[in-house]
């Protein structure tokens, strides 16, 4: 398989005392990981949620929410990447947005940034990009940019925890970032999220939405932090209405469980060695296919660091087997293979008779649908799987 999560006994350990102590929901491990992710990803705040998915959901949302000052509104438009996975994109739908799509740069498999100007129009409120399977963007250029512009920018970590731009941390850049916590990621929880933020007012509209939208700041099971739980007139409740019950928002229950989070402080100790695992399996591959013209891999800008969660190749349209065929010869030599995600996301059904625009023809992600593959690097490969790997795919995607 091309990806999984790596557990060992410390996890097992953390997750059955969670299970005795009957920690089944959102508590005081779940605040302990957001203090940790949020030192990982270098952000002053971090709101733990169930999935990276709903930390996409939470995000977007939180920029669209009213009380934000220069708040996303509806029929905006949001710059983004025209290859990626499609929950970066449907918040953007969801909230009644217009998706602007961009072509990559087909050597790092992200956005081509020398095409954001081309993209802004003067209905453009933001910009929401994913680093392509551990390959940083360079997020501090399209800081800059969002920057020059007066944009929103969302900042999608979800495959590149532990990567770097210019020595910083993904995940740092954005008004707004997400990770997520799924097996097949950096660290897992099982399932999981987070979002990061440097706001305290982003962070509070983040834990509304992802708390029901309610008003009320308690910790579940605290009462009248406030010291004024029955003295607030809100909306057209009566006044003294009970403030744990007054919502402001139109929010979710997408919360955390403290199971979850104690798997997941025990994964993030190991953070630095899965990122080095996953950096010599990728070069171990990389050894093999450097040099055959018969692929052409995504690579790492020399301003980044990676924490590769794929390797990531296009195939040359010449060679004898097709990109179909080749991924069925190596799942028969079982090596697990997939496509870059949903490659061109305007060729998805999700896609079909919604607004959008697209900037240019959107060459090299049609390219990218049609010949791109990714393979494993995760820790749990060896360095002999990862040179069986790297053999296989040379030997197959030269063959005449």
């Amino acid at each position: 398989m091309p990806s999984g999560a790596v557990l060992n006994a410390d996890d097992r350990t953390e997750a059955v005392l969670a299970a005795l102590d009957l920690e089944i929901t959102s508590g005081e491990a779940v605040t302990r990981f957001e203090r940790a992710i949020a030192r990982t990803m270098g952000t002053r705040n971090a709101v733990a949620c169930n999935s990276g998915s709903s930390a996409n959901l939470l995000a977007f949302s939180a920029l669209c929410d009213p009380t934000l000052n220069g708040h996303i509104t509806p029929g905006s438009e949001v710059i983004t990447s025209a290859v990626g996975f499609p929950t970066t994109v449907a918040p953007i739908i969801q909230h009644g947005c217009i998706p602007v799509f961009v072509d990559i740069d087909p050597t790092t498999g992200n956005i081509d940034v020398d095409q954001l100007e081309k993209a802004l129009s003067p209905r453009t409120r933001a910009i929401a990009l994913a680093h392509t399977l551990g390959n940083p963007f360079r997020a501090d250029l399209v800081r800059e940019f969002a920057d020059q512009h007066n944009l929103w920018l969302l900042e999608d970590n979800c495959d590149a925890l532990g990567a770097k731009v210019g020595g910083r941390p993904t995940g740092s850049f954005g008004h707004v970032s997400t990770v997520s916590f799924y097996p097949a990621h950096h660290i897992t929880c099982g399932e999981g999220g987070c979002v990061g933020t440097d706001s305290v007012q982003l962070a509070a509209i983040l834990r509304s939405l992802r708390d029901w939208g309610r008003d009320c700041w308690c910790a579940p099971g605290e009462d009248n932090r406030c010291f004024n739980r029955f003295g607030k007139q809100s909306g057209c409740l009566p006044d003294g209405f009970d403030h744990k019950y007054v919502f402001s928002r139109a929010g979710y229950n997408l919360k955390m469980s403290d199971l979850q989070a104690r798997i997941g402080l025990s994964q993030l100790t190991r953070l630095p060695e899965f990122g080095a695992a996953r950096r010599r399996n990728w070069d171990t591959i990389h050894s093999h296919l450097s040099d055959c013209a018969a692929v052409s891999t995504f690579v790492a800008e020399d301003a980044v660091t990676p924490s590769w969660f794929g390797y990531a190749f296009t195939l040359d349209p010449n060679t004898a087997l097709g990109r179909r065929e080749l991924q069925i010869e190596l799942e028969r030599r079982g090596i697990g293979s997939r496509v870059v995600f949903a490659g061109s996301l305007v060729s998805q059904p999700m896609m079909q008779g919604r607004e959008c625009r697209i900037v240019g023809d959107l060459p090299h992600a049609a390219t990218v649908t049609a010949q791109s593959l990714w393979v494993g690097v995760y820790p749990g490969l060896t360095e002999s799987d990862a040179n069986y790997i790297g053999e296989t795919i040379r030997e197959l995607a030269t063959l005449t």
